[in-house]
């Protein structure tokens, strides 16, 4: 069963398209990641399936709503956590969870029994008197999310939600979107770590607009990176490139932080140069300039990150 179907939808702004005839569906129940880089059309497309823009052609259905014809049932029926903080940072804890539940209409006990739940995933009980403004992010993005889900929405869309936010804490607000998942809840999210996407159940990665590719996180690895994937972590990664670009056993180089990722040819045994095993013969030509230092040089397991690069290379023509 699918909470969520797209039926090609578009956004123009003037004559600019933002997001350009895109159509999926999202499962009941499953994490499910939208990637792409900024000005991609991510939050444009998550405003729309929530009913706050108006989409220019095309439909979605969310929850069974459309949102061109029936967005009001869409937004009563959702959690939206956009990616700038949502919650009123001169209100205490307390008292924004009071006015968003309130928003979505509960009181009395049904608000008390929900509060309790807020205060506890977010790790906030016993204080509920502080000043929102006054946490550390880590705080203000649980109890955000805790605040967008306190009507028990079978949806939610969050928009690049750990934003700014330290990595333990990013791994305990990963642990309550997999725990509203396992509870049924579909969550739909943006994220600017693809380290995160490797949580999400399937992933589609969108670029200029377009969907370029679909999948779970093994299925993407598997359908994009065929080749070996060599990592290299040496003095000066700039020169090491530069020397590589050069060679024609590379497929692609992508700077990782520190490292190099170097995605090699299909291997041809017929050529000498790619008889040499792949490492041996990457150590010994950047061995040729003294002013590099070699670190180390060795074979990883592909990234989401190292097929997000390729594909987006692959469909950017600027980018090659």
């Amino acid at each position: 069963m699918n909470s969520i179907e797209v039926f090609n939808l578009t956004k123009r702004f003037g004559k600019f398209t933002s997001v350009d005839n895109i159509s999926f569906e999202v499962k009941q129940g499953e994490v499910f990641g939208f990637l792409g880089s900024n000005g991609a059309g991510k939050s444009t497309t998550i405003k729309m399936l929530c009913g706050i823009l108006e989409p220019t052609s095309g439909d979605a259905t969310v929850g069974g709503h459309s949102i061109s014809n029936d967005s009001e049932n869409v937004k009563r029926n959702i959690g939206y956590m956009s990616q700038k903080f949502s919650l009123y940072g001169d209100l205490t804890v307390e008292e924004n969870i009071n006015f968003f539940g309130g928003v979505y209409g509960l009181e009395g006990s049904d608000l008390e029994e929900r509060k309790k739940w807020v205060l506890k995933i977010a790790g906030l009980e016993e204080r509920e008197k502080t000043l929102t403004s006054s946490l550390s992010v880590g705080f203000k993005q649980r109890l955000a999310l805790g605040c967008a889900v306190i009507h028990e929405p079978k949806i939610i869309f969050l928009d690049e939600p750990t934003g700014g936010v330290d990595p333990i804490s990013r791994r305990k607000f990963w642990d309550l979107i997999t725990d509203l998942s396992e509870r049924g809840t579909t969550v739909f999210v943006t994220t600017h770590y693809l380290d995160e996407a490797e949580f999400c159940n399937r992933i589609i990665l969108i670029n200029a607009g377009k969907l370029i590719a679909a999948g779970s996180p093994k299925e993407l690895k598997r359908e994009y990176i065929k080749n070996k994937v060599i990592e290299i972590d040496c003095s000066d990664i700039y020169a090491a490139t530069e020397i590589l670009e050069k060679e024609n056993f590379t497929e692609s180089i992508s700077i990782f932080g520190n490292s190099l990722h170097v995605t090699m040819k299909e291997r041809i045994k017929s050529e000498s140069e790619f008889e040499e095993d792949e490492i041996e013969l990457i150590t010994s030509l950047l061995r040729k300039d003294p002013g590099i230092k070699i670190h180390r040089v060795s074979e990883i397991t592909p990234s989401l990150e190292d097929v997000f690069l390729f594909l987006i290379e692959k469909n950017t023509p600027d980018a090659k």
